[in-house]
């Protein structure tokens, strides 16, 4: 996002809070052991959310794909998307994780939603095994 702007993250994207890294927080070394046992906890984290809110089989692809939408949306974010999947509709839980491709950014002081150019390829591969299954259904 720029200097002072989005929320601050480290390692691999790892959200630390909502708003910029203070000047301390930035000058805080991390190592690689650090990142790997942190990312490894939110990714349980996710995992565990997924079984704990979906009630239909998914195979590993669909599984994988939610645990991702989730890691990164938190399970309130994916929370459209499960109710999709729990009803059976496959295509439209695809067609909703599509969607959210937009981040909220401060300008001016002022609040809006922009569309966020690198979601857009991670929400082509989250919905990718929704809509396979939907194809192969339909033959």
């Amino acid at each position: 996002m720029g200097k002072n702007k989005g929320h601050c993250t480290w390692g691999a994207g790892i959200l630390a809070h909502r708003g910029v890294c203070t000047p301390e927080e930035l000058s805080k070394k991390v190592n690689v052991e650090m990142v790997d046992q942190e990312f490894e906890r939110r990714v349980a984290v996710a995992e565990r959310a997924v079984r704990r809110n979906i009630r239909v089989p998914l195979n590993q692809s669909q599984f994988d794909a939610l645990c991702s939408l989730t890691y990164n949306t938190g399970p309130t974010g994916a929370s459209g998307t499960y109710g999709y999947i729990n009803a059976n509709d496959l295509a439209g839980a695809a067609d909703n994780i599509s969607r959210m491709i937009k981040v909220t950014v401060k300008e001016k002081g002022k609040k809006k939603l922009v569309i966020a150019p690198g979601l857009i390829k991670r929400r082509e591969e989250e919905s990718a095994p929704f809509r396979v299954k939907q194809a192969r259904a339909a033959k």
